[in-house]
């Protein structure tokens, strides 16, 4: 199952590995450097299927910290397509990258929020801070709301200019699109607050905004949180309900994270602890997910994979330890997977 391809619009991945979209923490103003080109280029060396780029801010508001990635202007998309570009004509992965808005959840450096004169003021759907010591954030009118919209909607069309075979939609992790899906941190009494289906609209009028620049050749994925881990919070059966309504508006898969929008909440963590998610939202949505989570070993993943639950294997630290373990685990289990000609003298078979 690992090593088998699989088919979003006309995209093909060669296999199921994915490497997970993970902050760097090192542009300058947003713009991508010789960093990222070696880092996203050298796993595209080990074999992976989809390499995914990191969250990408769709406006400067829109970052964690003021050390990551965006593409809000045309200079910042030009040296992204330099990384697709070498991405594309050096191996046999394809590449994606994460629209994001951090919300409330921005202006902040190793989970502090730091002062405006560092940072910015920041926005949420309800003046609620995620930290109870944080500044409010500012309340987004519904004028605000559809500029956001349209912020997707450009830096969509920025990253399909650059190349970009996948578009994914972070709306997990307590950000801004989880902000307006949660009832804990969306107290609005618009038709963007107060039932599921109100909170639900922003995101489904992003992905349908974002689908207006798509085409055949570029997929679009959407990451959610599966639960929360809180009382009266976004649960599974929310992601569940969601998963179906966004197959509807030709989202080819939800990649199944979890938590990050209550402070504080009590995570059980072990190996492949999100992969119930995926399994669930996969089996009663019927639509294609990824799995994400401590996932560190190729059996572990096989099997996850074998059962069902997940369509796609996204991996995150494993990958920074590992770049290569795409191609590794190929010669363990006797497959095909890509492999740079320069280092055919050291491919092996077990």
């Amino acid at each position: 199952m690992l090593y088998t391809p699989i088919q979003f619009r006309n995209v093909e991945l060669k296999n199921r590995w994915v490497m997970s979209p993970m902050c760097m923490y090192s542009c300058e103003n947003g713009l991508a450097n010789d960093f990222h080109f070696v880092h996203y280029g050298s796993r595209s060396q080990g074999g992976t299927g989809l390499i995914m780029v990191e969250a990408t801010g769709v406006e400067p508001r829109g970052r964690i910290t003021n050390k990551c990635m965006g593409i809000w202007n045309d200079e910042q998309a030009e040296k992204l397509e330099k990384i697709v570009k070498f991405v594309h004509s050096n191996s046999e992965s394809k590449i994606g990258i994460q629209l994001a808005h951090a919300g409330r959840k921005g202006s902040t450096w190793n989970n502090i929020q730091i002062p405006v004169e560092e940072g910015w003021e920041t926005i949420a759907p309800s003046p609620i801070p995620y930290h109870p010591t944080e500044r409010i954030p500012q309340v987004l009118t519904i004028e605000d709301i559809k500029a956001q919209i349209q912020n997707f909607k450009k830096a969509a069309k920025r990253a399909v200019k650059a190349g970009f075979d996948i578009i994914e939609i972070h709306g997990a992790h307590g950000y801004l699109v989880h902000q307006f899906l949660s009832p804990l941190s969306n107290i609005r009494t618009d038709e963007y607050g107060g039932s599921f289906e109100n909170r639900i609209r922003f995101l489904l009028e992003i992905v349908d905004a974002v689908n207006e620049e798509l085409n055949e050749n570029v997929a679009l994925f959407v990451r959610i949180s599966g639960t929360e881990y809180a009382e009266n919070g976004w649960n599974i059966e929310d992601s569940v309900a969601l998963a179906k309504i966004l197959k509807d508006h030709a989202v080819d898969l939800v990649d199944v994270s979890s938590g990050g929008n209550i402070h504080g909440a009590k995570i059980p963590v072990f190996d492949g602890y999100q992969v119930p998610f995926s399994s669930q939202v996969k089996k009663e949505a019927v639509v294609k997910t990824g799995a994400v989570g401590l996932i560190t070993q190729v059996e572990q993943a096989e099997d996850i994979l074998e059962k069902g639950d997940a369509d796609l294997i996204f991996i995150a630290r494993e990958i920074l330890r590992n770049p290569y373990i795409a191609v590794q685990g190929s010669f363990e289990m006797g497959e095909n997977c890509f492999f740079p000609h320069q280092y055919l003298r050291a491919k092996i078979s077990s």
